[in-house]
């Protein structure tokens, strides 16, 4: 039988973490650790504010399903359904326990996750993200990311220009920008995407409002730079629709309740000729060593939840000069994960 155990945990930032939304210093997690004869897999839910999740949320939802109609974590379809099933939202949570299963199975026929996808290994080239923030500090951290390659920038509020002038003081790269619903005006939000294509910018995640639909499907057609729904494409349903008012899908592990949805996603996404960023929220190195598996499939990554955080508990695959080197460990890729050493947050 399938035993589940928890831990919540809060996950602290390096820095303060600004958005068009808002501001924090930690993201609330719950830690899972599911076992299955000698075999032990890991995952974790990460709960922004903005998702409505919360530590009890989760530990309710965890401790409320039951395994035990279930003789193998190698039946992860029907699981998953029941997962699913068992309460409406909660997708933090159900990616825990998805990515907690797909680690047990990765060990249990000794595969390294991408191979149990059939996908071909790949060393991902992830941007690195900058908050909102003065423009000293912006200055600072780009600095402090020269190895990366591509450099993501949070807009929305109402000193985009300034960063944007603060970064280009410093570096040259190309920038993924993510207004975070931030511009709600759409002709000033197409200046601003014409400005910013001048600027360096590859493109512009989740411009408006998740719900301005139909200021949406006008920028699509406006648009000078390719324009990817975050907020507004969470699940596989979403997908469907998404090419009325995007060009591409952010996907995350958290918003797809894990990896089967997400791989389930991409596919889709690649029948649409739909553009595929693979996104993260701050998360420690299971979720994004997850998540890494996926990164063959995708456009452009943006796996760096792990590395603005102080505390850690995993770790898993390296990242050297701006890429994720893929281990070839089993399951998820986690090494030497030692849970009986991390403590709980109470």
């Amino acid at each position: 039988m399938i035993s589940i155990t928890l831990k919540p945990y809060l996950l602290n930032k390096k820095h303060v973490f600004r958005i068009a939304g808002g501001a924090r210093t930690n993201t609330p997690i719950v830690l899972v650790q599911l076992q299955f004869e000698h075999f032990v897999g890991y995952g974790e839910a990460s709960m922004p504010p903005l998702y409505g999740e919360t530590i009890a949320s989760a530990v309710h939802f965890a401790k409320t399903f039951d395994f035990s109609p279930f003789e193998s974590p190698l039946e992860i379809i029907k699981i998953l359904t029941a997962v699913d099933n068992h309460a409406c939202g909660n997708t933090a949570i159900k990616a825990a326990i998805d990515i907690a299963l797909h680690d047990l199975i990765g060990k249990m026929v000794k595969k390294p996750l991408y191979q149990y996808f059939n996908l071909p290994k790949k060393d991902l080239k992830t941007s690195k993200t900058i908050g909102i923030d003065s423009s000293e500090i912006i200055k600072k951290r780009v600095e402090e990311a020269a190895e990366f390659h591509y450099l993501k920038i949070k807009l929305g509020g109402d000193n985009d220009e300034e960063i944007i002038k603060a970064v280009r003081n410093v570096t040259n790269k190309p920038l993924f920008i993510d207004a975070n619903q931030g511009w709600t005006n759409k002709e000033r939000a197409l200046e601003k995407i014409d400005w910013l294509k001048e600027e360096g910018a590859i493109f512009i995640e989740q411009p408006m409002p998740r719900t301005a639909f139909t200021d949406m499907e006008w920028l699509l057609s406006r648009s000078s730079l390719p324009l990817i729904g975050d907020e507004g494409v969470q699940r596989l349903e979403d997908v469907k629709k998404a090419e009325n008012f995007y060009h591409g899908v952010n996907i995350k592990l958290m918003k797809s309740t894990g990896l089967q949805e997400a791989f389930a996603m991409a596919n889709l996404a690649k029948s649409l000729n739909l553009k595929i960023m693979l996104g993260c929220m701050s998360e420690t190195s299971c979720a994004i060593s997850a998540a890494s598996h996926l990164g063959a499939m995708a456009d452009w990554i943006d796996l760096d939840g792990n590395l603005a955080v102080t505390n850690d508990p995993f770790v898993g695959h390296k990242v050297n000069n701006g890429y994720i080197e893929l281990n070839d460990n089993y399951g998820i890729g986690l090494i030497h994960p030692n849970w009986e050493k991390i403590k709980a947050y109470e």
